[in-house]
């Protein structure tokens, strides 16, 4: 069994910055891809950035420059800095990781951001 544990989310005005962490823990075997997503009520689930064991980081446009994604394989844990926060980078922010072996998408039970302007 495998569990992605989330933290960080949180209530901040616009501008600030918060730090999420999602850390995994169980039968886990050689990670691909770690990851986060967003969403919205009333909306599609968004990925936020995305970054491989080798390193390539996507991002979404509405992200780049603002958001940065890392990774430590040692702890199963990747991070999400998010500064200059915006209104609109409201929602719930949920982790994920792609699983080598069994071959896998495991996500995280979501952290809620919250930005006031």
């Amino acid at each position: 069994q495998v569990r992605l544990v989330e933290s960080g989310g949180g209530l901040v005005q616009a501008g600030g910055s918060l730090r999420l962490s999602c850390a995994a823990s169980g039968f886990i075997f050689s990670i691909n891809t770690m990851g986060w997503y967003r969403q919205t009520p009333g909306k599609q689930r968004e990925l936020v950035a995305s970054m491989t064991n080798g390193g390539s980081i996507h991002y979404a446009d509405s992200v780049k420059g603002r958001f940065t994604i890392s990774r430590d394989n040692a702890k199963n844990t990747v991070y999400l800095q998010m500064n200059s926060l915006k209104p609109e980078d409201t929602a719930v922010y949920y982790c994920y990781i792609d699983n080598g072996y069994p071959q896998k998408t495991y996500w995280g039970q979501g952290t809620q951001v919250t930005v006031a302007s």
